[in-house]
This record gives C-alpha cells, structure tokens and sequence, in this order.
C-alpha cells in the first residue's frame, strides 16, 4: 500500500507490497487526496518496498505524472528494485524522465 510524508514541498509515497488491479486504485485516490490537499512542488514515488507491480502500476505512475503536473510540480520516481525496473523498461516509463 502506501506510506506519506510531507517536508519542504516533498509528497513522499512510500510504495511497499504488491501493486496490483486490487490495490492500486485505493493507492491512487490516497495520493490524489494528499496532492489535492497539500500542493507539492515535488511528488516522490519511493518503490523501494514494492514486491511486485503489473501495468496497474504503470497506470499507476502515469496518472499520477498527470495529476501533480496539472497541479503545478513534477513528479520523481525512485528506489525502484531490480524486478520492478524490467516492468519500468517494457512499459517505457524510462522515458517519461521521472526516474531519478
């Protein structure tokens, strides 16, 4: 599911377990609620703890770039594990530029 913090403009969203059709709308709605509310110029997407992720996932991150970017900030994915980066790679989520 998902973890959040909030410092110096920074929505972290510390991702752990599994990222799948069954959880990832209840992820997103969280963090919509959290960008609604607080207006970062940063969201982080941290998905050091993820265990697995299919392309609700991906869906996952792309509308998540489309909502903090019609908010104003930028969105920054990172901590991504080795089994996780393969699905970033064939999605070509690599491309979007968020990786950091």
């Amino acid at each position: 599911m998902v973890d959040m913090s909030y410092k110096n403009d920074i929505l972290t969203a510390g991702l752990y377990g599994e990222i799948d059709h069954h959880i990832a709308p209840k992820i997103r709605s969280e963090i919509d609620a959290k960008c609604e509310n607080l207006r970062p110029k940063v969201l982080r997407l941290d998905f050091k703890a993820v265990s697995f992720m299919d392309s609700s996932g991906v869906g996952l991150v792309m509308g998540r770039q489309r909502c903090i970017s019609l908010l104003g900030g930028r969105l920054e994915v990172v901590n991504i594990p080795k089994q996780i980066n393969k699905v970033f790679s064939l999605s070509g989520l690599d491309k979007l530029g968020v990786l950091k």
